[in-house]
């Protein structure tokens, strides 16, 4: 599986679902192997929240970064 399918797989099960119970959602723009740099939008409710960029880091980044060590940061798109 490659890293992207990973990261996707991590999103679909562990982030996913909490954004969406709050009327929101992620998207992975991209990811860059070399730096471990993901892109993100958050969407819906997520999206325009003053917090958007708390969730990002406290909730999307601390999870990928915990479950795939490749990643480094995750910005926002």
């Amino acid at each position: 599986m490659s890293l992207i399918d990973r990261i996707n797989e991590v999103v679909d099960k562990s982030i996913r679902p909490a954004l969406q119970s709050h009327g929101g959602d992620v998207e992975v723009v991209s990811f860059d192997e070399e730096s471990g740099v993901i892109s993100a939008r958050l969407q819906g409710a997520c999206g325009t929240c003053p917090f958007a960029q708390e969730t990002l880091r406290m909730q999307v980044e601390a999870v990928l970064k915990r479950e795939i060590p490749e990643v480094s940061s995750v910005v926002r798109a």
